[in-house]
């Protein structure tokens, strides 16, 4: 696989996630807001945790670090918010699912060269 194409995916896949969640962090009474109107619990709180899980999970993935799990995680994650938060908006939701199939590719083909992980995966075998 070629390993510069893996990290141009990380970095497009991991950009939208780091200034959603850091827009959602920086606004969250705003986020929590629409967050209360879909009949979240808590949703002050909720606006913060997945504020933190987009910021954190797009940090993961743009420094390839445990790629295929965050990858899973997103993925499951955008699909989710695609149904439950998206689903009259027909080009949100397909952004959503898109987004999903990107991150099963990804974690299918792991982190590739260029990444953190490669540096702890090397040391196990040495």
């Amino acid at each position: 696989m070629n390993p510069h194409l893996i990290l141009a995916g990380r970095v497009l896949l991991s950009v939208i996630f780091i200034v959603a969640g850091f827009g959602k962090l920086t606004g969250a009474a705003g986020f929590s807001g629409y967050l209360a109107s879909l009949g979240f619990p808590a949703p002050l709180v909720m606006a913060y945790l997945v504020g933190a899980f987009e910021l954190f999970g797009g940090l993961a993935i743009l420094a390839g670090f445990q790629v295929r799990a965050v990858a899973i995680a997103l993925a499951l994650f955008c699909v989710a918010t695609g149904v439950l938060a998206h689903l009259g908006e027909q080009s949100a939701l397909l952004k959503n699912i898109a987004l999903a199939g990107g991150f099963l590719v990804l974690a299918g083909s792991g982190a590739g060269a260029m990444a953190v992980d490669k540096t702890r995966r090397e040391s196990r075998y040495a």
